[in-house]
């Protein structure tokens, strides 16, 4: 894994000597959020030798380099998930890959499913911390040790100075914010009522397909990283209605003009 990280930084480099500061991974409802920044330069996962190409519909699938006001960034405009069939150690090799193109930071951004009953669709949460039962963690496997420990700490996956950024950020912008626990299953299919009320004693307060994988890495090879959810829906069992993708995709698109707003400020004050 480690040979093919090296190729890809390669693959890379053959296009932009861009050195980021921060990274951001975007989700749902923020699709667009990278051709509003000051490009340098855009490498598409196709131009990636070995890289992990999207299947999910929206998902444009590039490298954006540019800068948000005067932070240098790579943003990640389409992810990969679990669920389309990689492993885990693909799925996340786009957030180790961006940073050992130099980020230090990373901001991570999702559309997920309410499992806290005083959340309503277009609320955006701040991930305090997660929970990962329901998906194989990143690190498994031989360790790379060029990236970090065998067993590194997750007390503080989410950084409390990072958190305190966000909340500023939000009180700056106007902009209701929750907080609370994410938990990450695989997906595709939405979970039962079971499920989440298996994740409401667990104490989770949204629930979703990626992301806590992301952090995870990330914090192995020691990013401060920071999270929102925009909560799209009321998970299974919260409401009577039924979950399908184009409720998420249209409530993402109804708040994105605030989460762009919400983003943009964190990363100016990261």
């Amino acid at each position: 894994m480690y040979k093919k990280l090296l190729a890809c930084v390669k693959s890379i480099r053959k296009k932009t000597d861009f050195k980021p500061e921060a990274a951001l991974i975007l989700g749902s409802g923020l699709g667009n959020y990278a051709e509003g920044i000051s490009i340098e330069e855009i490498v598409d996962y196709t131009e990636i030798e070995g890289f992990p190409v999207s299947t999910v519909a929206g998902h444009k699938g590039r490298f954006v380099f540019g800068y948000v006001k005067e932070m240098p960034v790579v943003i990640m405009q389409g992810r990969v998930h679990y669920y389309e069939g990689y492993a885990m150690s693909e799925v996340v090799l786009p957030t180790r890959l961006m940073g050992m193109l130099g980020a230090k930071k990373l901001m991570l951004t999702n559309a997920a499913g309410g499992v806290n009953e005083s959340f309503k669709p277009g609320d955006f949460m701040m991930i305090t911390d997660h929970i990962t039962t329901g998906v194989p963690s990143p690190l498994i496997g031989p360790n790379i040790e060029e990236l970090g420990c065998r067993f590194p700490d997750m007390s503080e996956v989410y950084s409390k100075r990072l958190q305190e950024v966000i909340r500023k950020g939000a009180a700056k912008c106007k902009i209701k914010l929750q907080e609370g626990v994410y938990v990450q299953f695989t997906g595709p299919n939405y979970e039962t009522p079971a499920e989440i009320r298996m994740c409401r004693t667990w104490g989770g307060d949204a629930v979703g397909m990626s992301t806590a994988c992301e952090a995870m890495a990330a914090r192995h090879m020691g990013l401060e990283v920071c999270g929102i959810s925009c909560i799209t829906n009321l998970a299974a069992g919260v409401s009577e209605v039924k979950l399908d993708h184009k409720e998420v995709q249209e409530t993402a698109d109804r708040v994105s003009a605030d989460f762009k707003r919400l983003v943009t400020e964190v990363i100016v004050s990261m």
